[in-house]
């Protein structure tokens, strides 16, 4: 991932987001921060004192989208924000979810099951997915999805 530095800062606060927004949302924040505090979009009169702040917050602007604007690098700095395994997200402690947006509560029987990698799965708002593998239906209460910050509650 990108220097240890800016993975210490919370990126989405960097670019004014939260881990809810969809790529296009995202995009949207870089995009006007980045114009903003842009080298070559600072007028000559600012004290160098100021441009050399500004260069450096736009230098963290940038770093921040090419973490959150690509969706692995996102997925693996969200999971490794919230302490979560990369492999499968498995969440037990409810308040988890006051930091990642509760999408739905989902039956296990409601969602489709896949033979062939023995797991159920259900389609994000997004495009990506929520898993469950069998072998886990019966330690899992929260699932997040593979692409974005969405979690679901697994009734059962």
């Amino acid at each position: 991932m990108a220097s240890e530095r800016i993975t210490q800062k919370d990126l989405y606060k960097i670019l004014g987001a939260e881990p809810s927004d969809s790529p296009a949302e995202l995009k949207r924040k870089y995009q006007k921060l980045a114009l903003l505090y842009h080298p070559d979009k600072q007028q000559a009169d600012v004290p160098a004192g100021e441009v050399e702040e500004r260069v450096q917050r736009f230098i963290e602007i940038d770093q921040a989208w090419k973490i959150l604007g690509n969706e692995e690098t996102k997925k693996e700095y969200d999971l490794q924000q919230h302490g979560l395994n990369i492999c499968h997200v498995l969440f037990i402690e409810d308040n988890l979810t006051k930091e990642w947006p509760l999408h739905a509560q989902v039956y296990l029987e409601d969602m489709s099951w896949n033979e062939d990698e023995q797991c159920y799965t259900l389609s994000c708002r997004c495009g990506g997915n929520y898993t469950v593998f069998k072998s886990e239906t019966k330690d899992v209460s929260l699932v997040c999805c593979d692409t974005c910050s969405l979690v679901i509650e697994i009734l059962q």
